[in-house]
């Protein structure tokens, strides 16, 4: 796991990002646990208390359950719950992307080029 001093997102939330990541491309299934939450806090020298809040946010989007002594493990994906939570994705990261083209002063038919030549390529 990756996580960006000054990237201005708070590490928990960077955590939880790409732990949800990775459960809804399926590199997490349902039933592996999550590595501990002191375990991991060690490994990327962060507070407990960080690693804890990550894992706090998961469960609230029912991601994860906790299981007393053995850790948070993953829960059961609904395919449909799964396509909307993508869809969603998808949706934030072009409201991002309109935001810089605006800032950047491109047109629309820019935007929709560029977005059509990344398909074309495969760069997403």
């Amino acid at each position: 796991m990756k996580l960006l001093q000054n990237s201005g997102i708070p590490i928990y939330q960077q955590i939880s990002d790409q732990l949800r990541s990775d459960i809804l491309a399926g590199k997490l299934k349902e039933g592996d646990y999550l590595p501990s939450i002191r375990g991991l806090a060690k490994d990327l020298k962060i507070s407990v208390i960080t690693t804890m809040k990550a894992y706090e946010q998961l469960e609230a989007e029912g991601l994860v359950t906790a299981a007393q002594g053995k850790g948070f493990y993953i829960n059961a994906q609904d395919s449909e719950m799964l396509k909307e939570q993508h869809i969603r994705r998808v949706e934030e990261a072009l409201l991002e992307a309109i935001r810089a083209a605006e800032i950047a002063g491109m047109t629309g038919r820019e935007l929709q080029e560029t977005l059509a030549a990344l398909q074309d390529e495969k760069i997403l």
